[in-house]
């Protein structure tokens, strides 16, 4: 499609492919008016005192950033006054949240982290808003918590809004990715690039080295082979990165290839968790994002997207990017079937 079309207009004239209708392309417009103001607020910062910690905690226990509780409400108030929705799940919320009564439902459910990255923000680094979008159950009923605890593979878009130097919507619907960059000039997002591709194998990769201490043996072998370059088995040399925003960290590997890891490990698995990052905000969205790019994400003994939820805020052990960078640390773990993750 040319580039410089609408996002509105994208989904318009893609609706034969993705079975969109005008409630989809509603509930997406719905989204980017919450980005656009979250936008707006990161890029303002200390202006209107926005940075910083509140004195309160979400459910998993994290001091909550005051950008993190007005994202979080931007999105809910974006989202329950237009009938696109019938529910909303978020990572700041310990609930669901029910639209008021007298709202007209609608046929979709969200899930979001409405500020991902946030522990940055107050030093400037780029932070992003997550989505995942899956069809709400026949009947129009208030939608149950088991409404949402449904596998990635039934995800019928994902996306991620990254607020940096500019700001950028990504999108897939299950045919591709595209992006969108934010144009302030006209209020609107519009296509830069879309049939976004990662590079099968890669020369960068993320993880956040401090923890190599309690990581398992697979991902020892693994990151122990990127670092020995092109004397060790991999035979080319890596750079490594780690930004501790994963809407940062994915984009990068959607423009130039890279490995992502946020494995589990023996903190984590002494704590009672199996991994850091959240499958229904985090992990699906970005596994099916990275997948339909031509990548694989796999929790290192499962692809994340078949992963059956149990919980709202379930945790998952996180392995994705270039494919065959993924495969291999997967083999790896096959090899060590008693190892965490």
């Amino acid at each position: 499609m040319q580039i410089g079309t609408t996002l509105t207009n994208y989904i318009i004239e893609n609706q034969r492919h993705v079975r969109a209708s005008g409630e989809f392309t509603g509930l997406l417009n719905d989204i980017t008016v919450a980005c656009k103001k979250i936008a707006d607020l990161v890029n303002k910062g200390d202006l209107i005192n926005v940075l910083g910690s509140t004195e309160s905690e979400n459910v998993q226990g994290e001091t909550q950033k005051k950008l993190d509780v007005i994202a979080n409400d931007l999105m809910i108030d974006a989202l329950r006054h237009n009938g696109h929705i019938a529910g909303l799940a978020s990572e700041e919320m310990a609930g669901i949240y029910h639209l008021p009564p007298g709202k007209l439902r609608g046929s979709y459910l969200v899930l979001s982290d409405p500020l991902d990255g946030s522990s940055n923000i107050d030093v400037n680094v780029s932070v992003g808003t997550i989505f995942s979008i899956l069809r709400a159950a026949e009947g129009g009923g208030e939608p149950e918590v088991a409404d949402f605890l449904r596998p990635g593979t039934e995800q019928v878009a994902a996306g991620y809004c990254l607020y940096g130097p500019s700001t950028l919507l990504v999108l897939t619907t299950g045919q591709g990715v595209s992006m969108f960059n934010l144009d302030r000039a006209v209020g609107e997002f519009l296509l830069t690039r879309e049939g976004v591709r990662i590079p099968p194998d890669c020369r960068e990769f993320a993880i956040n080295a401090s923890n190599q201490r309690f990581w398992d043996a697979p991902v020892q072998r693994f990151i122990g082979e990127c670092a020995q370059g092109r004397d060790g088995p991999l035979g080319r040399d890596f750079n490594m990165r780690w930004v501790a925003s994963m809407v940062a960290e994915v984009h990068r590997i959607l423009i130039r290839g890279g490995v992502f890891l946020y494995p589990s490990d023996r903190r984590l698995a002494a704590a009672g968790k199996n991994g850091k990052l959240r499958l229904m905000y985090e992990a699906n969205p970005m596994a099916m994002i990275v997948e339909q790019a031509g990548g694989a994400a796999s929790t290192g003994h499962q692809r994340i997207l078949e992963v059956e939820p149990q919980d709202l805020h379930q945790r998952v052990p996180v392995i994705l990017g270039s494919r065959n960078d993924v495969e291999r640390a997967v083999a790896y773990h096959a090899e060590a079937p008693t190892a965490i993750g």
